[in-house]
């Protein structure tokens, strides 16, 4: 048995999917872009400002399931420019303790729903 996972804090979803899932322990993340939960109007003023609202709302569904960056074992990052992975790391780094950081990669990509400069999921355990 799954458990669909949805909060109000983050952005609802815009397709046929849901924020996440979580299957036993196992949380899994749908990819969240810099949509304002409460607008949901893109924050895309700089790459800091949007990757901070990602992992904002990223937060708001883990807190939905109970967790926190913590229980967060591997992410993936997907950018449209590698030059801006150095402000994208920075910020996203500031959301978990270094020494327990999850597994992730990071890819570029062509292209992103609404045309968003980064989009990140994860996976997490309880």
């Amino acid at each position: 048995m799954k458990t669909i996972i949805y909060t109000e804090n983050a952005p609802a979803p815009i397709g046929p999917y849901n924020q996440a899932v979580l299957k036993g322990n196992t949380l899994y993340t749908s990819g969240q872009i810099a949509l304002n939960p409460v607008t949901m109007e893109l924050v895309v003023d700089n790459i800091e400002s949007e990757t901070k609202q990602v992992m904002e709302n990223m937060k708001a569904v883990l807190e939905a399931a109970g967790m926190t960056f913590e229980n967060v074992v591997k992410t993936t990052i997907f950018i449209m420019n590698m030059n801006d992975f150095g402000s994208i790391n920075t910020v996203y780094g500031s959301y978990f303790n270094e020494k327990t950081a999850p597994a992730r990669e990071t890819v570029q990509v062509a292209c992103l729903p609404k045309n968003v400069n980064v989009e990140i999921s994860m996976i997490a355990v309880l």
